[in-house]
Parts: structure tokens; sequence; C-alpha cells
């Protein structure tokens, strides 16, 4: 049964807005989450929480059941085949939580889900937000279905394409970079490493090779033309050609994969009255880094603390948050920006990048400074 009044609405059900939920649902509000999807069926695409990220998930109390899951990771390092060109390491980092987690989106989700669910919340589903109209003393959301909820906020965490923040009048300009990305799931015979991630910087183009959990790994590479469905063929030529050359790991299997464009957006405001942006719908930009997620999850718990405040009386923290947030969506989008264009260099000049690099990363500046920006905190 749907409510007529509530709290707050989230609309949309991925990581995000499940974690504004259960932020929301602990300050002791009441929350309606709203999801299009008969189900909780998102792929994996994302599959990395930073340690600032781990920090701020502590506050709803999922922090340590994700890295039961997960798969610690304390190395980065860009490479060209068998050469490490520029080695980051994570144990240094001032956090309880010097390393990178590896886990797929699917498994945060998960565990979002059942704390959300813990904390007596539960995600309305099929529903879709069609209309939106605000007053000074509220908001109301209009479902597909003709019932309509009476809030005093509303949270728009329905992805890159949002309807509630085209509702809001909310613009979101958008730059879609010329470049294809495929990403594979695989398992392999040996031959990649397990305690580490690789971004391999090879003349042909760019490889990242993550291991996951469950013993596999993913592969994204920028290609000219992805396929639709890539096979055991197609990623066995991408490793061949890219990665690790002494080791020649054999693909033994395609688990799942899929292909994207990167798009950097962000939006001009992430607040319009009692409407706030969160996660995608507010930003988005290339997975360089592994940043995207992180971004939307610290955007959430932040987002809540300052909702809970307004919903008392205050709604200055709101302000606060669309400024700062905004802040660092552009900053964490500059940083994807360039380690990406830094990845696409011209073919012929990606030699010269490659000895240029290995001589940045003697100065160890370059390893701290690159592993606090991945970390999520730059000036700690």
């Amino acid at each position: 049964m749907i409510p007529k009044n509530a709290d707050v609405v989230v609309v949309g059900a991925g990581p995000v807005g499940l974690a504004v939920a259960a932020a929301l649902r602990q300050h002791g509000h009441d929350v309606v989450v709203v999801d299009n999807q008969a189900e909780g069926a998102n792929t994996s695409r994302a599959c990395v929480i930073h340690a600032r990220t781990l920090e701020m998930l502590e506050r709803i109390g999922v922090t340590k059941r994700l890295i039961e899951l997960g798969l610690e990771l304390q190395d980065f390092a860009v490479r060209d085949g068998d050469r490490r060109l520029v080695p980051v390491s994570f144990r240094g980092l001032p956090t309880d939580y010097p390393f990178t987690l590896m886990i797929p989106q699917s498994l945060t989700e998960q565990v979002l889900l059942e704390r959300f669910e813990e904390l007596g919340g539960t995600v309305l589903r099929p529903y879709a937000a069609v209309g939106l109209s605000q007053t000074a003393d509220g908001a109301e959301v209009t479902l597909d279905s003709g019932d309509v909820i009476k809030v005093q906020y509303v949270v728009a965490a329905d992805g890159m394409n949002s309807t509630v923040r085209g509702l809001a009048g909310l613009s979101m300009p958008e730059n879609v970079l010329p470049l294809s990305f495929s990403l594979v799931d695989i398992r392999v015979d040996g031959g990649l490493p397990t305690d580490e991630v690789g971004l391999y910087f090879a003349t042909v183009g760019m490889l990242v090779v993550a291991p996951l959990p469950d013993g596999s790994f993913r592969l994204v590479a920028e290609v000219d033309e992805a396929p639709e469905h890539p096979d055991v063929a197609y990623a066995q030529q991408l490793l061949t050609a890219r990665g690790p050359k002494q080791t020649a790991p054999k693909v033994t299997e395609a688990i799942w994969g899929s292909r994207f464009r990167i798009h950097e957006r962000v939006a001009d405001n992430y607040r319009a009255g009692r409407v706030l942006l969160a996660g995608d719908a507010a930003h988005t930009h290339s997975p360089a880094g592994g940043q995207g997620m992180n971004l939307g999850l610290r955007d959430a718990i932040t987002l809540a603390d300052a909702l809970s405040t307004a919903i008392q009386g205050d709604d200055s923290d709101l302000d606060t948050y669309a400024t700062n947030s905004r802040a660092e969506a552009v900053r964490v989008i500059a940083l994807a920006h360039r380690l990406t264009r830094l990845a696409n260099l011209p073919q012929r000049v990606r030699p010269l990048r490659n000895v240029v690099l290995g001589l940045a990363a003697k100065l160890q500046r370059t390893q701290v400074g690159l592993a606090k920006q991945l970390a999520g905190f730059p000036n700690r």
C-alpha cells in the first residue's frame, strides 16, 4: 500500500537512493522509496568502494558487512605490459581503511537494501514518478499509478536521465566524449595478479584489470567499437594485446559484459526548493579511478544529514550540501577526465607518455598524491 504522507520520498532504489533512505530511517524519519523496476536487477558496472566512502558508510552500519563480502586491495599500478610505471599503495593512507574494496554493485545494493529493511523501510515497485509540485510547506509526488504522496522533501536518485530532475526544472548540460568502452567480467587460468588493480597503458590502448571477490576479473577497455556481448575470444584479444606478457593469461570464461560511452555531466544546481539531486541524477563521468558510485554514496550520507536538520526546521544545510557536493563532483570529474585523456593520447605519443610517467613516479609525492585522490581525501 502506498502511503499518502511521509517526510521524504526517494525516487530510485539503486545504491545511492538506498543509502539516503537508510540514513534517513536511522535518523528516525519516515521515508518512502519508489523505483520503476519490478525488482532490484541492476547490473554490476561499479565494483570499487574507496576508503573515504567506507568511512562515511559507517554511519549507517554497513561498512563491516561490505568488507566481509568484498576483496581488500592495497595496491594500484599504472603498467606498460609487465613493467610498473606508477606504483600506488594505499597502505599508508590516514584512515582505518588503507585499501580499496572490490565488490560488485549488486552486492553493495543488496547490503544497503537489507540495512534499509532492517530499519523498517520498504521499496515500492514498480512505480515511476510522473508529476511533481511544490508549495512553501511541502511537495507532492504523483506516481504512474495515480497515487499522490505528500512530503516535505524529494530526493532524485533516479539516474543520469532523471525524470525528477526534469520535473523540478533543474538542468544538466551534456558532454559526451567520443570514446567507446567495453566492460567484461572473465575467468582466467592464472596469469593475472590477484592483489592489485592494474591500469595498462599499452600502445594500442588502455585496459583496466581488476580482481573481484569471487576469483573473477573485470576488464575495462577503450575500443573503437565495443561489442554488445563480448565473448572469450574478444576478452582474450584484449588481454593479449594490452595486458601482461610474460604470464600470458588464458581466458576460460566470459561471464558478463556491457558497453558504454562516457558522459561528463554535472547539474547546474543540486537543489530546487524541496527537491534535491544525488548520484547520477546530479553527476556522471568517466569510470577512470572508480569514482562514480563512491561520489554518489558520499552524496547520500551528506544529504541525509542535511535533510534530517531541514525536517526539523532549518534548511540551511541543504544549500551547503548543494554547493559543497557539486564542488566535489567538479573536482572528481576533473580527475577522471585527466586520467581518461592520459590513457587515450594519440597512439604515436603513447610510448613517450609511458617514459614520462615512469620518471614522474619516482617522486614519492606523485604516488601518495594519486593514492589520496583515488581514496577520496586529497587534502587529508
